[in-house]
């Protein structure tokens, strides 16, 4: 098997019916960094594709590699990264198959993991889930939606300052046009605004053009390419001081997609009109657990929420019954293809 057929994305086609037949093997799976609602969805689904469960809460570690004996495939999520030292303590207790519930891979180090025969697939869900939240968040940047709700809160009735803009008299740029960002290309065509796109390999109905002219025309910018070494900052200080003024930036992406200390200094400047971000860079340790209780005044969730033009949420484009269900299920169904294609080769 090629390098390509091993990190190949699992795209979900037809239906999974044809993998939970009788006759297929028994095979068994352990779940590292499953939440509640993920147990409840792997417990409802694994009976019916005959597949055995191993289910913890706690992320994989070297700590708790053991809980994969037996297994040779095991999940993992998106939230806690996974050490080298791990992979191969995970190689070394037999397994050979990592399924990360999760369309990025940031989080593994693939190349590593390839080295030492562990094949790293990813999952598809529904893409509906990320570019609903997008389109959402791009409404909610332009209407000033933040600063009108936190107003309404404390029984400020008065109209923003500044009045709100409509998406049919705006340039959407997309920034990757993959799944995601496709379902958002076609979203937006409903809205009537025009839309340009930047791509190395062009799929969506939209107008593409090169990076910098993307950025100098659009309005808005919204980020759906993967984080890989060539797009790690892809928007840096240079290409944030190309944005129009008064430009807005959306990532559903991944935080170091962005440089953010430049995109800080472009908003404290007044020289973009706001930023909509589901996703930082030090996102690690803040999102998904209540801070409440602890200071995190320096982190950089804490600094751009200060800003009045800047909303942030905690990764949380992707997390609808559906994608959720997608992802548990095409966990799965990895698991029995990646079976069933060593056995073929054996």
């Amino acid at each position: 098997m090629t390098s390509s057929e091993k990190t190949r994305p699992a795209i979900r086609t037809g239906s999974l019916a044809a993998w939970s037949s009788s006759a297929a093997p028994a095979t068994g799976i352990t779940v590292y960094g499953c939440e509640p609602d993920e147990a409840a969805l792997f417990r409802e689904l694994a009976p019916r594709h005959r597949v055995a469960t191993t289910i913890t809460a706690a992320a994989v570690s070297e700590a708790n590699v053991e809980l994969a004996a037996g297994n040779r495939c095991i999940s993992v999520g998106h939230k806690t990264p996974v050490s080298n030292p791990t992979l191969l303590a995970l190689s070394r207790a037999g397994v050979t198959y990592i399924s990360t519930r999760s369309i990025g891979y940031n989080h593994i180090d693939v190349a590593y993991a390839e080295s030492i025969g562990l094949c790293v697939e990813n999952v598809a869900y529904s893409p509906d889930s990320v570019a609903d939240y997008t389109v959402m968040l791009m409404l909610m940047a332009i209407r000033h939606a933040k600063a009108t709700v936190l107003r309404a809160e404390v029984h400020d009735y008065r109209l923003h300052e500044v009045r709100g803009k409509e998406l049919r008299d705006l340039t959407v740029g997309v920034i990757g046009t993959g799944r995601i960002g496709t379902a958002v290309v076609a979203r937006l065509r409903g809205f009537g605004c025009r839309i340009l796109a930047y791509d190395s390999r062009p799929t969506a109905a939209a107008d593409y053009v090169p990076l910098a002219e993307l950025l100098e025309r659009s309005d808005i910018v919204t980020l759906h390419t993967p984080l890989t070494p060539a797009t790690f900052h892809l928007l840096d200080r240079e290409r944030i001081e190309q944005l129009k003024p008064g430009a807005y930036v959306v990532n559903t992406g991944r935080g170091p997609l962005l440089d953010t200390e430049a995109l800080v200094a472009a908003l404290e400047s007044g020289r973009l009109g706001g930023a909509a971000l589901d996703v930082l860079e030090g996102e690690e340790g803040v999102f998904y657990a209540d801070c409440g209780n602890r200071p995190i005044d320096d982190t950089l969730p804490a600094r751009l929420q200060r800003l009045p033009s800047v909303i942030v949420s905690p990764h949380t484009a992707y997390y609808t019954d559906h994608a959720l269900r997608d992802t548990v299920e095409n966990s799965l169904v990895n698991c029995l293809k990646f079976q069933s294609r060593k056995q073929q080769w054996i």
